[in-house]
């Protein structure tokens, strides 16, 4: 093996193992979480620090809310949400995404102003989880307006995998591709189950 080849294979090697103890500190600190994915044996990581967008257009049906990019959204989530966007532009029902997928970050900083509004995190968390608890933070749930937008979700997207989780909140919605054939769970009266 020549001296240019073996330098090479060095740096590539060193490069690998950069990369290795990259991931192994970020899921050290919490960071990274690698999830099961639904195709058996391929896991899929999910960067929770990962930001969704802040806002958005004005949404084209009411400008009282935004039509956000779906960015951020887990991999299978976003395919799950075009086929929704499309099968109710089909019906011509046009959704807005006022509110998607958020980093830990953005959702901390939504928890903390709910809990100024509400004034205490019990309160606070019937609108607004934790960072921890909140699914926009796993990039599985959307908050589709205006209201008769959501209303044609919670008829027409559990076929596709969409359930409307809680009572109190007629724009949120989760994904699970078991929705599909199971049906929805039944609805929390909140997001903190009270």
């Amino acid at each position: 093996m020549s001296t240019v080849t073996r330098r090479i294979v060095i740096g590539v090697l060193l490069a690998l193992v950069a990369a290795v103890a990259s991931v192994g500190a970020l899921g050290a600190t919490g960071r990274v979480v690698l999830v099961h994915h639904p195709v058996p044996g391929r896991p899929l990581a999910i960067v929770e620090e990962v930001p969704g967008p802040e806002t958005g257009p004005a949404c084209p049906l009411d400008a009282r809310y935004v039509d956000e990019q779906p960015e951020g959204l887990r991999p299978d989530v976003l395919r799950a949400w075009e086929r929704l966007r499309a099968a109710a532009s089909g019906q011509g029902v046009a959704l807005c995404l006022n509110d998607g997928k958020r980093s830990t970050g953005q959702q901390r900083r939504e928890f903390e102003d709910a809990v100024r509004r509400f004034g205490n995190a019990e309160l606070a968390a019937r609108y607004v989880l934790p960072p921890e608890k909140s699914m926009h933070v796993k990039g599985i749930a959307v908050d589709v307006q205006p209201l008769g937008s959501a209303a044609w979700v919670e008829r027409q997207g559990p076929a596709l995998g969409w359930c409307r989780r809680y009572l109190n909140e007629e724009w949120h919605f989760e994904y699970d591709p078991a929705y599909a054939t199971a049906g929805c769970p039944a609805m929390l009266p909140s997001a903190s189950g009270s």
